[in-house]
């Protein structure tokens, strides 16, 4: 991974730790994360007239993805509905990468070298010490959460796996992208007034800005993680793109409130011990 490519990819994870945490405060999650995909189509609308029309090969990678988003955003809203962010989030995004890890072998024969997978490995422990000691002690432990959580997991590497060889496919990554973001937008915002009705567009008077400005995140974050996974493997993008745990972590404590404990210093260490890994890799 050339220092580029590190660089973008730890500023995607800055820009995802953010809108997730504007999330997390909203009082309609589901409703809020529906908005912030539409928001993403918006921002890649005028992206679309200069882009090629994705062919034949990469439509069914688009649907795959777009699918696969929507087990994400539900199981997402419901574990940041049963408890913190500083447990939510990094079991959910701190899991996904060994995943993508194990699926990328699978599927594609995408072996890390042994600096990168140990900076995967180090990275996942770190997230994984966050989130079951990172709130207090482990009877403290919410069930609902890790549920939630690990299947959120599920889904991430899942559509990391989807994106990363559709983005491969397709003319340019930004292409894939701008495609997908829309095809996703319109799905999110269907399914939203369908569970919510009317209430989306209560949401969407009050919190447009809100929505504007995550879907942009969103946006702005994952096309440059796809675009990273054009130019080195899977895995490991997806791993430093975790490196958002920290940020969240950051973000919890100074802005929502939320303990900061020795454990959470602990699993931030084994998370940057796991970065400087991934980047010597």
């Amino acid at each position: 991974m050339t220092p580029f490519v590190f660089a973008v990819v730890l500023a995607a994870a800055i820009m995802h730790a953010t809108w997730n945490a504007l999330i997390k405060v909203r009082a309609d999650r589901f409703a809020s994360i529906s908005l912030t995909t539409f928001g993403m189509a918006c921002t890649a609308l005028p992206v679309i007239p200069f882009v090629a029309f994705p062919s034949a090969a990469v439509w069914p990678w688009i649907i795959t993805s777009t699918v696969i988003h929507v087990g994400y955003r539900l199981f997402l809203t419901r574990a940041y509905e049963a408890g913190d962010l500083a447990q939510a989030y990094p079991l959910a995004r701190g899991t996904a990468p060994l995943i993508t890890t194990i699926g990328g072998i699978v599927l594609l024969s995408e072996l890390p070298g042994a600096v990168a997978l140990a900076g995967i490995v180090l990275l996942s422990l770190g997230t994984f010490l966050m989130s079951l000691r990172g709130g207090g002690p482990l009877a403290r432990l919410n069930g609902a959460v890790v549920g939630y959580a690990l299947t959120t997991s599920l889904f991430i590497a899942g559509y990391t796996l989807s994106d990363g060889v559709g983005a491969r496919l397709a003319d340019t990554a930004l292409s894939y992208a701008a495609w997908m973001f829309f095809c996703d937008g319109v799905s999110a915002m269907a399914i939203g007034f369908f569970y919510r009705g009317r209430r989306m567009l209560t949401v969407l008077a009050a919190e447009w800005k809100v929505g504007a400005l995550t879907g942009f995140l969103s946006a702005a974050a994952y096309g440059i993680v796809m675009w990273a996974m054009t130019q080195a493997p899977i895995a490991s993008v997806a791993s430093l793109r975790e490196t958002s745990i920290l940020f969240a972590m950051a973000i919890s404590v100074f802005a929502l409130g939320e303990k900061m404990t020795a454990w959470r210093s602990a699993a931030a260490l084994s998370i940057l011990a796991g970065v400087i890994a991934l980047r010597l890799g």
